[in-house]
């Protein structure tokens, strides 16, 4: 009986050696003083009164994470059939985003492969992600590093248009370059 009065009073003085006075969460407007605390808390940050919230909107999504690469530099680069070459009137628009990525190194990528449909779907993943690789090394070449660029495929998954004409075809063989 006094072994196990003491391994309680062992445990009860570990956990309260592990305690913290740090609040994580706000409390939860009521009654009492916790109300007035809020209330006078927000009151100053925001001119809020009581029930009013002092949360801002953020956007989320690809529109506004994706707004964050340069300027007026396009962000699709397009593909040959059946080639995971970058054509030399791209690289203008690979060094653009190497050196933006060079200047702000807190600032990633993902690079995403794309094909037409033709093709089977293992055969088109991975033609995909030749063509993510093949504009990754691009931009490492010219001043980004590999820890800012994450090259991924879709394959034929995610399509820019739809259609078989080859039109079509050649607007779904490219890699997108999303800014995260």
């Amino acid at each position: 009986m006094m072994k196990r009065y003491l391994m309680v009073a062992a445990l009860a003085a570990v956990l309260a050696g592990c305690g913290s006075n740090v609040k994580l969460d706000p409390p939860i407007q009521g009654s009492g003083a916790d109300a007035t605390a809020t209330q006078g808390a927000g009151a100053g940050a925001a001119g809020a009164g009581a029930g009013q919230s002092t949360v801002t909107q953020v956007q989320a999504g690809p529109a506004g994470a994706d707004a964050a690469g340069p300027a007026g530099v396009g962000r699709v680069i397009y593909f040959d059939f059946d080639s995971f070459t970058v054509k030399p009137e791209y690289q203008g628009l690979v060094d653009q985003h190497a050196r933006f990525l060079q200047g702000n190194r807190g600032r990633s990528v993902a690079v995403e492969g794309h094909t037409d449909e033709r093709g089977s779907r293992e055969y088109n993943l991975a033609l995909g992600q030749k063509r993510a690789e093949a504009v990754r090394r691009a931009l490492t070449l010219v001043g980004a590093t590999d820890a800012q660029i994450e090259a991924v495929s879709f394959g034929e998954e995610k399509p820019a248009v739809s259609g078989s004409s080859e039109d079509a075809y050649s607007q779904n063989r490219r890699v997108e370059i999303r800014y995260r």
